[in-house]
């Protein structure tokens, strides 16, 4: 006894390819969305704004320890020469503590800011252009631009 295999004529094969396409088109469609709307009503925006912030604090911590110092300098150049040695030492002391503490969060942030951009970068071009943090850089961009022609300004 021989068993005999039917092979499906060309046109049944294509009319099952063409089901299947038609299955699976809606859903690779909605896969497809723009990326700015998934960046956008996601957690991935909650990240941003939160890395936006972290960033923010940095900034104004920075601002107080330049102010408290910057008075602090002002006391030390009007004392008297007896104690101007030692709120010198004062001084350069909280200067190193802080320089030390700038290095190390300046890591943890970097890392962070890499890991960010990474998650972007997985969403797609577009999710990192929509980023807050992605748009500061690149007004620090202009910004650095426009100071590197007035300097060149000056040179002449």
């Amino acid at each position: 006894m021989k068993i005999q295999l039917h092979k499906p004529p060309p046109m049944l094969s294509c009319l099952g390819l063409a089901l299947a396409l038609a299955i699976c088109a809606p859903l690779q469609l909605k896969s497809a969305e723009p990326v700015e709307t998934k960046m956008m009503d996601g957690k991935m925006m909650e990240k941003c704004q939160h890395m936006m912030e972290q960033k923010e604090k940095m900034s104004a911590d920075t601002k107080a320890q330049d102010a408290a110092l910057a008075e602090q300098v002002a006391q030390m150049n009007t004392a008297g020469a007896d104690k101007k040695p030692e709120l010198m030492a004062v001084i350069v002391t909280q200067l190193v503590e802080q320089r030390a503490t700038m290095h190390v969060e300046k890591a943890k942030m970097e890392q962070r800011m890499m890991k960010h951009m990474m998650q972007h970068m997985q969403m797609g071009k577009a999710s990192m252009s929509q980023c807050p943090m992605m748009k500061g850089m690149h007004d620090m961009d202009d910004m650095s631009d426009d100071a590197h022609k007035e300097h060149q300004k000056e040179q002449k």
